[in-house]
């Protein structure tokens, strides 16, 4: 009886709080314009974050993404269950549903109530958490009220209470749209790249191919994304790390756009740093785009006093980052920064392409 009502209360472009395997979460007609704005008024300070969707099966699903191999692989081994897989969107969504750049990410819920919401309604529902955005994920009603206001309160059409849900992890977050599967975010599920390696100063790093400009571009993006949250605690710090002509430049181009720079980003090795200023819808903050190609004393690197100027809401992105990487480190862990490792380099005979490894420093540990 309940999924019945709630089915009518999302085709009537309501806001319906249910239960998942990992949290409750708030789901709302994913196609229904007037639904989705109602959703993100509820949740509050999105900042263009994307939503992923609950489908019923796979079928569903690629009415709206393309699923390619890895795709399908990820959907045959772990779903249902605790993953989100990132495809190319189709368009068929919302506005706000989809990333910036065009993706989608799918769930299909290991939970008898998501899958007979989604089933029933014959559309993807949004299944992002039901807390407000930077508020405890909730794991009942009375915790999910406690953290929200009236107003939004007032916002809930309707709730299926099925009572305490066990604390378990987030799901994990998977992009595949380049020819490796990316992992944006660790969860539940457990995956083990395959073209997984060790890399200086770090942990296991994942490695990935792009074919184009834009496609690394886009990664940087990506990757921005899985990061915003941490921005709004500690600084963000890219140390790029390749060749002449690998990419650096490019990928920091793929940050200036996602933080919505309008200026042009160009390298900055003549004058050794650029700062713009950004905002992202409500957030403002700093980008400092530097080169330390032309330093040719360690002097030079500590005269530029970013220990002073790595804050809350600093993207940095450093170009030739192996020729000062060990004091880079050393500043990222007295600055509490939350930093990134990206080895890009070009593969033999493949000009446009890029063999690019990104890892996490045992210093954000």
């Amino acid at each position: 009886m309940e999924i019945t009502q709630a089915v009518k209360v999302l085709k009537a472009h309501g806001l319906v709080i249910y239960p998942t395997e990992t949290c409750y979460g708030a789901g709302v007609d994913a196609t229904s314009k007037k639904a989705v704005a109602k959703l993100l008024a509820y949740k509050s300070r999105r900042e263009g974050k994307p939503l992923s969707v609950a489908v019923a099966d796979q079928t569903m699903a690629s009415k709206y993404v393309k699923l390619n191999t890895s795709a399908k692989n990820l959907y045959r081994k772990f779903l249902p269950g605790p993953l989100t897989v990132v495809s190319w969107g189709r368009g068929k969504v919302a506005p706000g549903v989809e990333s910036e750049t065009g993706t989608l990410g799918i769930r299909i819920p290991d939970h008898p109530v998501a899958l007979a919401l989604a089933g029933r309604l014959g559309r993807p529902i949004t299944a992002t958490s039901a807390n407000v955005s930077y508020k405890p994920k909730p794991y009942s009603i009375s915790q999910l009220l406690k953290h929200t206001s009236r107003k939004q309160q007032s916002l809930i059409d309707f709730i299926i209470d099925v009572g305490k849900l066990p604390r378990r992890p987030a799901s994990t977050v998977v992009d595949t749209t380049l020819d490796d599967p990316l992992i944006l975010r660790e969860g539940k599920i457990k995956l083990l790249h395959s073209r997984s390696e060790k890399f200086p100063h770090s942990g296991s790093a994942e490695s990935v191919t792009t074919h184009s400009p834009q496609e690394t571009s886009d990664l940087a993006q990506k990757l921005m994304l899985a990061h915003w949250n941490d921005l709004q605690k500690k600084p963000l710090l890219f140390l790029l790390i390749g060749d002449l002509g690998s990419g650096k430049t490019q990928f920091a181009k793929g940050i200036g756009r996602f933080l919505k720079i309008p200026q042009t980003i160009v390298s900055p090795t003549y004058t050794i740093e650029r700062e713009y200023p950004f905002r992202r819808y409500k957030v403002f903050g700093k980008f400092l785009h530097l080169d330390t190609w032309r330093l040719s004393h360690i002097e030079e690197f500590y005269q530029l006093h970013l220990e002073d100027r790595l804050k809350t809401k600093t993207v940095a992105a450093v170009e030739w980052a192996g020729r000062t990487l060990k004091p880079l480190l050393t500043l990222a862990q007295k600055s509490r920064a939350r930093v990134v490792l990206v080895n890009l380099k070009t593969p033999p005979h493949q000009k446009a392409a890029r063999d690019i490894t990104i890892s996490t420093p045992k210093t954000n540990r």
